[in-house]
């Protein structure tokens, strides 16, 4: 066990939680709702394009802001493309790298996108992803869905990191994808630390997953049924040194004053953290 209440310091606002509000108030929004960083997304700089801003003027605008940037992702769908659709997305990695660098965010985040193949042609990919997130010494978290048709389980995320043997690359674990796919609580006890470059959450209701690969029927913690001891304590157990990031896209969440969904997240957090961090007798908040 870690006598380490660090994770404290490392609560991450994911963007998606709050889909429906401008990056820019959620900028403002982050920090007062007592987040320490947020995780930016490729859509994100994508819509920003589109709206006629540039890269650069993004870059400028989350500078500005003074947030941190924990995690950047980057556009999905490499890990089974083909020929020119792959080198394209690879491009873009190349791209998301150098923004990435240029906010002081060392890890890049990616999932499998909506593509399927074999685990081979998975982890040769993977492999390569890694080699040029190497390139700009970052840090490559890769993400399996519950809801992919292939990709869909903890096991088979694991055999394919292994067989990318790649010290670039790690999971980004969800604890929402871990419930819905069988491994809640303490599932991935057996995951080492090393292979954990990042960890998502929300909570997950009762009901079964709608959304097809990427649902937006996401909680708070506290609102569904994942384990919250279980799994924050296994992290604590464990000695997790990344960001916990808080990944909750719900349209009912988005139909509401944005600052009190943040918020109402950031403090069942903290609630959470303070009881199992007592439950460790680790020092208090």
């Amino acid at each position: 066990m870690s006598d380490d209440n660090a994770l404290w310091e490392r609560l991450a606002l994911h963007t998606w939680t709050l889909d429906s509000t401008p990056l820019a108030e959620v900028l403002r929004i982050a920090p007062r709702a007592g987040w320490n960083a947020v995780e930016l997304r490729h859509v994100d700089f994508a819509r920003a394009s589109s709206v006629g801003n540039s890269r650069r003027d993004l870059i400028e605008l989350i500078r500005a802001s003074g947030v941190k940037v924990a995690i950047l992702g980057a556009e999905y769908g490499w890990m089974f493309a083909k020929g020119r659709e792959q080198r394209r997305i690879f491009a873009a990695l190349a791209e998301t790298c150098e923004t990435a660098s240029a906010l002081g965010c060392d890890t890049i985040m990616s999932a499998t996108g909506q593509t399927s193949g074999t685990v081979k042609e998975a982890a040769a990919a993977l492999r390569e992803a890694g080699g040029i997130v190497e390139a700009h010494g970052l840090r490559l978290a890769w993400e399996y869905s519950s809801q992919h048709q292939i990709v869909n389980r903890l096991e088979l995320a694991r055999e394919i990191l292994a067989a990318a043997a790649h010290p670039h690359c790690g999971l980004l674990l969800d604890a929402y994808h871990l419930e819905r796919s069988g491994d809640g609580g303490r599932g991935f006890e057996d995951v080492p630390a090393s292979d954990i470059f990042a960890f998502q959450y929300s909570d997950v209701p009762a009901a079964p997953a709608a959304g097809g690969l990427r649902p937006a029927d996401r909680l708070p913690p506290g609102q569904g049924i994942v384990r919250w001891r279980e799994v924050f304590g296994l992290l604590i157990e464990k000695g997790y040194a990344g960001y916990l990031s808080y990944e909750a896209p719900n349209p009912a969440a988005w139909a509401r004053p944005p600052e009190d969904v943040a918020r109402e997240a950031a403090t069942a957090t903290r609630a959470l953290l303070s009881e199992i961090s007592r439950e460790w007798n680790l020092p208090p908040h």
